[in-house]
């Protein structure tokens, strides 16, 4: 959907001064040349307005010419300036936005089926497929078509199921990691695992329940048995036909079923009810339920598929190789256009040539330009290196820069981000980057590059510049091409024929004949001192710089690396000499145990992979081609399990705005739809409903800046006209009825309107309250932010769900999700307040509510009882561990009193992660925060149970903080491994590899376990001593929070 407008003469907006009474005035150009204006409905749909124009044509001149009214479709233009076909006639025109209200009806082409699923799909992924039609780029058209192929054989498959596979395959149920015939019972006590287990059954169409203990080893079908004989037992002999064959079972809250035969320990929701020591709530769905859903979806796979291929498979490409080439590779550069420089600037051309991040040979430069924003060398850049040598991954990366003789201060701002990245040489000559870009050698298909090149660059340069290049940037040009710089170039052929790059097999052979030569140094097995060595070498944390005498270590004892350390494989690959063809040949032969099995999949369960899914999606933004191992992987299991589809479309889709990876996500977002058919209509519904969210905050936006500026009664936009706007009927039937983007196994039945507001932060966020659909009478709560993003927040919250797996700590789980630029959703904690909201209700004083420490104690005691309160407290005590060290490890700030939240059943834990890697904030230059994390005395007074010398309470909970540190150090190379992969994710706090220099710091990594320790137990001591500082900083929040309300 198009960006909602936030100005009141929006003449879609819900409260437009144009809107009038419900109608708008539409021009409308029949393909007779007849030209109609009439007033339409705004929230009408297409369909409906069609109908309207058909009526009002009878009586103009030509009608019976234009034919059926199903032969015709409406074109517009959008909000993005883009032509868009309204082939899903469903939408509303208040929904479709037009840029300015003027339909053309034209005449359907053949296929409405066809053109209707393209239609949806273009809308759904922000992006219409007739833009990709129009690019003239072979390598996408064959994406697309491979891409065609293998989803349409996907949904033939899907029409061959039975029920109960389409279930299993959509909604595979989530199972805790390593299951098999041993239950998983990691967290759960010994106690709870063999004790019994209390379980609500609920039946479907009934508000009947029964409670039923079984042991926590009970297959799904013996429990649906149990209570198959207990409703017999209450309902008499006349439901004795009633079998278990005819129902699944389906957690109550959730679309989450217990497929399979799996013990009931084993399934994820059974584990989190036990560890929280509550009550799972189980209900019996008839059979006839599941296969109504599952015809519907075959219905809609049916109306666009047949059952029979249409496509004929791809032609295999031609096995043609060219010969070795020995001379050295080189290319001509001929101008450079539009390059930003001061005029009395000389220009210079870099080029470089890259395996990854390593240099294969010396760069080379070109002669300095002189001239304005044109400039032309036509000279030829040569590279120490063979074309013989060139990897298959090479990329060329380029940098224009500007040569001064002396630094002279900036009177504009032109170029005011330069002087960040000046570099001064030797001949005191001052260099400026002006722009980069980088392109691939080898095509798609391996075949070199040759001929003439327009590469149209970027001007926005990383933290870190290699020789001013930047290798791991993007392989794609600029689209914006109007102001860019543009590099001209060719790369020369080399032979008649197209050089292409050997196959495996051919590798494969080469490795084998120097394996065979005489002249080949034979390969010797390590003894002790170099095992230490490598073993030294080994654990290093994953981002540490390996030396040349190290990187040969490691290639001359290859075998015995990757026999006695089986993770080496990262470090192998780092100590290959990418510009010699024989060590490349010979580092296939190595065996080695793949970091991650992304061909067959078969290492990574689905639980696992929906841990990974984010930081793999950033991964994508390296793949230098469309059709890549990753990316197949990746759809093919998004098509095989509807969960993790739904979180991919979402990761892809929120960073569609994004020029470098908007045509690579899209193709994927669009290949992922052709593949999940029924799973459109459920991510469209989404997309509309946040779109009008959007909408309400940019309205309530506009509505506080013009009460600000004139505080008249009628410019304010208060919550009663938020929830007038709520109730219009465009907007309850958009935001009725969806799954939730925060997860998909939810369902969201209308908007609890009442319980709505907007929350008083400048970009004031919706706190939205909805019905659960599949349980009366619960609600749950979105947050719905836009202009601040929620990347930040994702990131964290993702890190703090694996620590939550590897200790007994509790870290409170709560969804985040982006849906696009600076906008994203966040789960609320039912029946959590602020410490700032416990602290400020038990004093009629804000300045000293802050140093009321019986405050948060009270509160909890009023929550819980006798039982309940120890448990509370044990809660807490294990929850505030947990934070205290994460919060420390990642270095998060500004850590005030409404960041930090308790949970009435005793969780403690953080939200707003806006402030990372010890990025504090500060005021006159002053930081706010002085201690490594927060741990104030009245939390010591919850976690002693309000005694103050009871040191056994707090000695435990300073020995779980010292435990759960030593864990998170023990993982600290996946943890830096999961941020390196996030660099690219538009974190302002990350966004080079020294900002995870202080996660690496915090984890003491390099340390033994005894001085790591001892440094954890200095900042503990640290934390408590001048928490202090802390209370400070809560009264002056208090303070301004009070005063403000």
């Amino acid at each position: 959907m198009p960006p909602a407008m936030t100005n009141l003469m929006d003449l879609w907006a819900a409260h437009s001064q144009l809107s009038g009474e419900d109608l708008v005035t539409v021009d409308f150009l029949l393909p007779t040349g007849i030209y109609i204006q009439m007033d339409v409905p705004r929230e009408a749909t297409i369909q409906h307005i069609k109908l309207l124009l058909w009526k009002q044509a009878q009586s103009y001149p030509l009608f019976p010419s234009l034919g059926e009214m199903e032969g015709h479709m409406f074109e517009c233009v959008n909000q993005a300036a883009v032509h868009e076909e309204l082939e899903d006639e469903t939408r509303r025109l208040c929904d479709v936005r037009p840029f300015w209200p003027m339909l053309k009806l034209v005449t359907r082409n053949c296929g409405r089926a066809e053109r209707l699923l393209d239609s949806k799909i273009g809308v759904l992924i922000g992006k219409g497929l007739h833009e990709l039609d129009a690019l003239q780029d072979q390598e996408v058209k064959d994406f697309r078509s491979k891409m065609f192929r293998i989803s349409e054989e996907k949904m033939q498959q899907v029409q061959l199921m039975t029920w109960s596979e389409w279930l299993q395959a959509c909604f595979s149920p989530q199972l805790e990691p390593g299951g098999g015939a041993t239950p998983v019972t990691d967290g759960v006590n010994d106690k709870q695992a063999e004790a019994s287990l209390k379980v609500t059954m609920h039946f479907d169409q009934s508000q009947d329940t029964a409670s039923l203990k079984v042991w926590p080893s009970t297959s799904p079908s013996e429990l649906m048995e149990q209570a198959l004989r207990k409703w017999l037992t209450t309902h008499g002999p006349e439901e004795e036909g009633r079998q278990a064959e005819q129902y699944v079972l389906r957690v109550s809250d959730k679309l989450e079923f217990l497929c399979g035969d799996h013990p009931l320990i084993q399934y994820k929701y059974i584990k989190a009810c036990l560890q929280a020591k509550e009550c799972p709530h189980l209900t019996l769905v008839q059979v006839s339920t599941v296969q109504a859903m599952f015809e519907k979806e075959i219905s809609a796979i049916g109306a666009v598929v047949n059952r029979k291929s249409s496509i004929p498979p791809l032609p295999l490409p031609p096995k043609r190789r060219g010969p070795s080439v020995s001379t050295h590779f080189k290319i001509v550069l001929i101008k450079g256009s539009k390059v930003n420089a001061e005029e009395t600037a000389k220009v210079q051309v870099r080029a470089g040539l890259f395996h990854g991040t390593e240099l294969l040979c010396k760069p080379a430069v070109s002669s300095e330009s002189s001239g304005r924003s044109e400039h032309v060398w036509n000279s030829t850049l040569e590279f120490d290196i063979t074309v013989s040598d060139l990897p298959r991954m090479t990329r060329l990366c380029f940098a224009v820069y500007a040569v001064m003789d002396k630094v002279k201060k900036q009177k504009s701002t032109k170029n005011a981000h330069i002087n960040k990245y000046q570099t001064i040489r030797k001949s005191g000559k001052v260099h400026y980057p002006v722009a980069w870009v980088n392109t691939m050698l080898f095509d798609y298909k391996g075949q070199l590059k040759t001929g003439d090149i327009i590469l149209h660059s970027w001007s926005s340069f990383p933290d870190e510049l290699e020789e001013m290049l930047n290798p791991i940037g993007t392989i794609q040009t600029n689209p914006y091409t109007e102001n860019t710089t543009a590099l001209h170039i060719h790369l020369p052929d080399y032979n008649p024929h197209p050089i292409l790059f050997p196959p495996f097999d051919k590798i494969l052979e080469k490795a084998a004949e120097i394996a065979g030569s005489s002249d080949c140094l034979p390969m010797g097995r390590g003894g002790k001192k170099f095992h230490i060595e490598l073993k030294e070498i080994m654990e290093r944390d994953p981002l540490s710089q390996l030396c040349e005498n190290e990187k040969d270590l490691i290639w001359t004892l290859r075998y015995d690396c990757m026999e006695n350390f089986p993770q080496s494989l990262p470090k192998l690959l780092l100590s290959v000499k990418w510009s010699k063809h024989e060590d490349m040949a010979q580092v296939h032969t190595v065996p080695h145990e793949p970091v991650l099995c992304i061909d067959s999949g078969t290492k990574l369960v689905d639980e696992e992979l929906s841990q990974y899914l984010l930081q793999l999606v950033q991964v994508l933004r390296y793949e230098p081609y469309y059709d890549c191992a990753l990316t197949r992987f990746l759809l093919n299991r998004a098509q095989c399990n509807r969960n993790i589809g739904h979180f991919l479309f979402w990761h892809l889709r929120s960073e569609m705005h994004m020029p470098a990876v908007a045509v690579q996500f899209s193709l994927i977002l669009e290949a992922y739809c052709r593949g999940s058919i029924p799973h459109i209509e459920v991510l469209k519904k989404q997309v509309e409903a946040l779109s009008k969210l959007k909408s309400v905050n940019e309205l309530i936006k506009l509505g506080t800046i013009k009460n600000a500026r004139s505080k008249t009664k009628e410019a304010m936009l208060t919550k009663e006209a938020m929830m007038t706007c709520l109730r219009q009927s465009g907007y309850t039937e958009t935001l009725s009825d969806l799954h939730s983007p925060l997860n998909p196994s939810v369902l969201l039945s209308g908007i609890n309107v009442e319980k709505c507001r907007y929350m008083d932060s400048k970009m004031k966020p919706l706190w939205i309250v909805y019905n659960n659909k599949l349980l009366g009478g619960d609600t749950l709560g979105i947050i719905f932010k836009n202009g601040d993003g929620t990347r930040g927040c994702i990131s964290m919250v993702l890190i703090m769900n694996h620590w939550n797996k590897m200790c007994l700590c509790r870290i409170v789980p709560y969804g985040c999700l982006a849906t696009g630029d600076r906008s994203g959703l966040i789960e609320v904690v039912s029946s959590a307040d602020t410490i700032a909201n416990i602290q400020l209700t038990s004093s009629n004083v804000a300045a000293a509510a802050a140093f009321n420490k019986d405050a948060l104690l009270n509160w909890l005691k009023e929550k819980n009882s006798g039982d309940a309160l120890e448990k509370a407290i044990e809660e807490f005590t294990l929850s505030c561990a947990g934070y205290c060290v994460a919060t420390y490890v990642l270095g998060i700030g500004d850590r005030h009193s409404d960041n930090i939240m308790v949970r009435s059943t005793g969780q403690l834990f953080h939200i707003d992660f806006g402030h990372i890697l010890g990025n504090f904030k500060s005021k006159f230059g002053i930081k706010r925060e002085r201690v490594p994390f927060i741990l104030t005395h009245d939390f010591i007074h919850v976690i002693q149970q309000g005694k103050t010398g009871n040191t056994e309470k707090f000695g435990s909970f300073r020995n779980y903080c010292e435990q759960a540190y030593l864990i998170l150090r023990r993982n600290g190379n996946l943890f830096i491994t999961l941020f390196a992969l996030m660099l690219t994710a538009g974190l302002p706090e990350l966004t080079s590899v020294k900002d995870i220099q202080y996660l690496k710091d915090s984890l003491a990594l390099g340390k033994t376990d005894d001085e790591a320790l001892k440094q954890f137990r200095q900042k503990f001591d640290e934390a408590l001593r001048e928490s202090w500082t802390t209370k400070v900083n809560w009264m002056a929040h208090n303070v301004v929070k009070d005063n403000r309300s």
